[in-house]
């Protein structure tokens, strides 16, 4: 067992499950993850294996035995009137019908409508007024010869929600854990595998739990198809609802004026709109004008009435357009309805998170280790919703005076929400919070450069701040801009290497890149794209002769890859009849070592023909990674040439064009040796 597995257990038992066991229960039901999650909770919250698979086969006969397939609806009615009461599964949503003066309700797969059921139970659990909620209810049958009242009786109903957590017991256990190893035991908990992801990538699944621990939090995500974008809103906590961006009106988002009901905002934490992109969806300018006013101010008015209410709102859609051409063209809020490209309901959004990003699900993304009971982590988070962290970063740090009072609002939210993620227990150092605070900034930023090229009224800001310790400033920028530029005339961030001559390109076009080698330092972000060996060496090896790579981890065969791409680089750099020796310094364990010594002969007889004389050595002592050339330049590497995280597959474009990439932080130094 790994040790991160026996501290989960040992810190929160009865309250983590193994997260494989959800696929095994669920088979053909439609049924939300937190649903599953509150049973098997029940049975398998341990690390026993007997008692989990004792406890898999009870959760697989009630899930067969209660949960209601709409196509099993008469089989479950039959069931019950024959047997006098039968237990069901099933999402339940009451109203209030004024004309008898008693609550009644519908179930969704069962098809029941107009079941009696008392004012203690609806007054208990007020979220059943609003679009429903999984419960488990024992029914039964009884005829009646009352006029218009059904036979359908609730005997009792539990909605699915797990009750007593203790908030003060889960921060005391957070500080047994270490940061990285929080963050891991949250991806987990949410069905992900930490392995597969950079830490930035982390952060940006996380981010999406934010509405969750935040009041009143507006969160934007547009990105491809099949990143997982809705899942979260859907299937991980009884306390957010999912609906589809089309179905949305101002009677059932806030008040309906004729009954006085209140709609979705006034019963939910989160409220997320689902498929909200596409440019021929239509949607009431009345709703969004309504929705710019809640979003700014948490209320709403329909006729005299001003309510209030917490609810986060949650925006995904898919983009059809790649980055680049959106940066060029128009804005990363194309793909909106004409209603909602607003600038005004735009400036709203506290956030924009780069679904494009994101990649799509793969089968090892999802992990079968342990994580939370999705219940039990959506109640934590519920909690947490009454704790404020948004000015804690005013002890370190102070923001650009330039940055908006909006602005800054939508920082400091986003900055508490990942506090209350990652430190709920309020311990964190002055580092920790630069890394969240600059992932805060920049997802407000990307918000406000687009607006800016959207609207001519809003001004340019500068998203920086000071530290107060060492009186350093720090400037943020979007990773996209870095990687392709704003699209308004400035280029993507350049190499040390290269001076950019805008004077010398014709209107309208990128800037010639000019490549002349020089001292400096070219620090790479988790997730960049754009960057290829030519870009980062290719200057540095013009002329030389002689090649040193020193970098103890050649072994595996994106390691390989990598090596060869570069001795492709100096295959085409150098001059035709002329040779480069390239000379690899490297370390592998004694079972692995033939295994290496047969690559790289083979390595070696292939670059024999283009020039490229290799030669390996093995070094047990490494730690440094490097190349060093005999034109001077010597280049350090942070993390050797494995710069580049796994590719999606034999057809992902990455595979085959280093730019399309996503890379590993780490940083790149370029230092110029005496002669």
């Amino acid at each position: 067992m790994s040790e991160l597995r026996q501290k989960l257990n040992q810190h929160f038992a009865g309250k983590v499950v193994r997260k494989d066991l959800t696929k095994l229960v669920k088979g053909n039901a439609i049924v939300p993850t937190f649903v599953l999650e509150y049973l098997l909770g029940q049975y398998c919250a341990t690390d026993d294996e007997t008692t989990i698979q004792d406890g898999v086969g009870r959760v697989k006969d009630i899930i067969a035995r209660h949960y209601v397939h709409r196509d099993e609806a008469q089989f479950i009615k039959s069931t019950i009137r024959e047997n006098g009461s039968h237990r069901v599964i099933d999402k339940v949503a009451v109203h209030l019908n004024d004309r008898r003066d008693v609550y009644e309700a519908s179930f969704a797969n069962l098809g029941l409508k107009g079941v009696i059921l008392g004012a203690d139970v609806v007054q208990e659990h007020r979220k059943l007024l609003s679009s429903g909620v999984w419960c488990i209810v024992t029914l039964a049958y009884m005829v009646t010869e009352e006029r218009d009242r059904s036979p359908w009786i609730i005997e009792s109903l539990k909605p699915v929600q797990i009750s007593g957590i203790d908030l003060e017991e889960y921060k005391q256990a957070r500080r047994q854990f270490t940061k990285n190893e929080w963050v891991d035991v949250l991806l987990q908990s949410i069905g992900l595998n930490p392995a597969e992801f950079s830490f930035r990538s982390k952060l940006l699944q996380l981010a999406r739990l934010i509405p969750f621990a935040e009041n009143n939090y507006n969160l934007i995500e547009l990105g491809p198809k099949g990143t997982g974008k809705s899942h979260i809103f859907s299937e991980m906590s009884p306390h957010g609802i999912l609906i589809s961006g089309g179905e949305v009106t101002k009677a059932k988002l806030f008040v309906n004026n004729s009954s006085g009901d209140i709609g979705l905002v006034g019963y939910w934490d989160v409220v997320a709109y689902d498929e909200f992109a596409g440019r021929e969806k239509k949607a009431d300018r009345g709703l969004v004008d309504i929705m710019k006013n809640y979003m700014a101010n948490k209320s709403f008015s329909r006729g005299t009435q001003v309510y209030g209410a917490a609810a986060s709102m949650v925006f995904v859609g898919n983009t059809d357009r790649a980055v680049p051409y959106m940066l060029t063209h128009s804005n990363l809020f194309e793909a909106l309805p004409a209603s909602y490209y607003d600038s005004a309901f735009l400036d709203r959004l506290h956030a924009y998170l780069p679904g494009w990003e994101t990649q799509k699900l793969r089968n090892e993304m999802f992990t079968d280790d342990y994580g939370f009971i999705v219940d039990y982590l959506a109640e934590i988070l519920k909690e947490l919703r009454k704790e404020d962290y948004s000015h804690a970063y005013t002890r370190y740090c102070q923001l650009s005076d330039t940055i908006t009072t909006r602005d800054k609002d939508a920082i400091s939210k986003t900055f508490s929400g990942l506090i209350k993620l990652i430190y709920p227990h309020g311990e964190y150092t002055e580092a920790e919070v630069y890394e969240l605070l600059d992932f805060a900034i920049e997802n407000r930023k990307r918000v406000k450069q687009q607006l800016i090229k959207m609207d001519e009224t809003f001004e340019e800001v500068d998203f920086s701040y000071v530290q107060l310790s060492s009186g350093r400033k720090k400037s943020i920028e979007t990773l996209e801009v870095e990687e392709y530029g704003n699209g308004r005339g400035e280029a993507p961030q350049a190499p040390p290497s290269t001076v950019a001559t805008p004077s010398s390109n014709p209107e309208g076009t990128s800037p010639v890149i000019t490549s002349v080698p020089k001292p400096g330092q070219r620090i790479l972000r988790d997730n960049q794209t754009n960057v290829t060996f030519a870009d980062l060496f290719g200057p540095y090896l013009v002329g030389t002769k002689r090649v040193v790579v020193t970098d103890p981890y050649i072994r595996h065969p994106y390691q390989l890859r990598n090596l060869m791409e570069l001795a492709q680089l100096l295959a085409m750099q150098k001059t035709d009849g002329d040779e480069v020796e390239l000379h690899l310094i490297t370390f592998n364990e004694e079972p692995y070592l033939e295994t290496s010594r047969t690559a790289f002969q083979e390595i070696c007889d292939s670059l024999a023909s283009s020039g490229i004389r290799f030669s390996f050595a093995f070094d047990g002592t490494l730690h440094d990674r490097a190349i060093e050339c005999d034109n001077g330049w010597k280049i350090v590497l942070g993390r050797g040439l494995d710069i580049y995280q796994k590719t999606n597959g034999r057809f992902d474009m990455a595979e085959f064009m280093q730019q399309k990439r996503l890379c590993k932080a780490c940083e790149v130094t370029y230092l110029e040796l005496p002669k």
